[in-house]
């Protein structure tokens, strides 16, 4: 529309609300040196903590009491807590934690929005949890969607405490073989099941459309996993109970999964073990622990490994249930067969 008033009274600058609007998110930040990545909203909230001086009282002496409320909503949740007088001490707290929402288990996808802001409350619920000068560890699948949510837990972590006035030394993100998603032996060797898919869809496809041939046991193996996931089953319970001879077994992911938290655990003594995964992994390693299948775990929702003090034990913590048992040595376990495929294992 034209704005027919006279030259002198015709308005060029922004509303009074736009101007305002772009003040708050330009304040104590310069555009040119912001950080396009970082989203707007947490872009605001850091540049008006930053122009901001720190009171002299501590926080929960002057907090109002929505913060008062998010800095003791620990105490209410679901989980049974020792008195202090009966707590043991401990070497790491472990936290093995699902990939937040995906855009798909096909490719390997990064997080949708939904995913990013999961992640980045976990980091943030984190900081609630922590104690002022702890030592916090962050590591992840090599995957796309773990890589992510591990980011967006660091980047939440970061917010959170100073949010709350604490401080901890945080080291990572970064990626952990250990750790990685249940693998797939395909013709050209050792995949992720996720990225196997592409492989296995473009061949299936060929057969189909030839209807030749006997399709190879690799083909069949994967063409009934994914066709649970695409009708909606429980395709991780399928490789749980049923023996797959081209899928990596549920024990070896339980045993790389331990030899991961226990050099990750030498090396940074004392702190929190953050280790964005996958559901397969971590369901087997819960399932292990508890004696039954627990489940599948939700997006960004954890299995709990405390390691005590001594190394001997760890307690294991899933949907308010703990189990105690004895932390596995790894030498004197069995190994049935090559415990790594190499690209040639057929």
């Amino acid at each position: 529309m034209s704005d027919d008033r006279p030259e002198g009274m015709q308005r060029v600058d922004a509303p009074l609300y736009m101007a305002r609007y772009r003040a708050r998110a330009t304040a104590s930040v310069p555009e040119e040196t912001a950080d396009t990545s970082v989203p707007l909203y947490i872009r605001r909230f850091r540049g008006r903590a930053a122009v901001t001086a720190a009171p002299a009282r501590p926080l929960w002496e002057r907090a109002p009491l929505a913060v008062q409320r998010a800095l003791t909503e620990d105490n209410r949740n679901k989980e049974i807590s020792a008195p202090p007088s009966a707590a043991r001490p401990m070497a790491n707290d472990v936290f093995l934690i699902r990939h937040g929402e995906t855009q798909g288990y096909s490719t390997d996808s990064g997080l949708t929005p939904q995913g990013v802001w999961q992640a980045h409350t976990y980091g943030q619920t984190l900081a609630r949890r922590l104690r002022s000068g702890e030592r916090v560890v962050v590591r992840h699948a090599a995957t796309a969607r773990a890589r992510e949510t591990a980011e967006n837990i660091e980047r939440g972590l970061g917010d959170g405490l100073h949010q709350y006035e604490k401080r901890a030394d945080v080291d990572g993100p970064e990626p952990m073989d250990e750790f990685r998603n249940f693998q797939f032996v395909s013709p050209e060797g050792l995949r992720d099941v996720t990225a196997a898919f592409r492989h296995f869809y473009a061949v299936r496809e060929d057969y189909e459309r030839r209807a030749t041939g006997e399709r190879p046991l690799w083909l069949v193996e994967m063409d009934r996993f994914w066709r649970l996931q695409q009708a909606g089953g429980d395709p991780i319970q399928h490789w749980l109970t049923t023996p797959l001879v081209h899928f990596e077994p549920p024990a070896m992911c339980v045993r790389r999964f331990w030899k991961g938290i226990l050099g990750l655990a030498a090396g940074h003594p004392g702190s929190r073990l953050m280790i964005a995964t996958h559901s397969g992994p971590i369901r087997a390693f819960a399932t292990f622990a508890l004696g039954y299948d627990p489940g599948e775990p939700y997006n960004t929702e954890h299995v709990r490994v405390k390691l005590m003090d001594g190394g001997s034990t760890a307690l294991i913590t899933y949907r308010n249930r703990v189990q105690e048992l004895q932390v596995p040595d790894l030498d004197a376990l069995p190994v049935w067969g090559r415990e790594e495929v190499g690209s040639s294992g057929r």
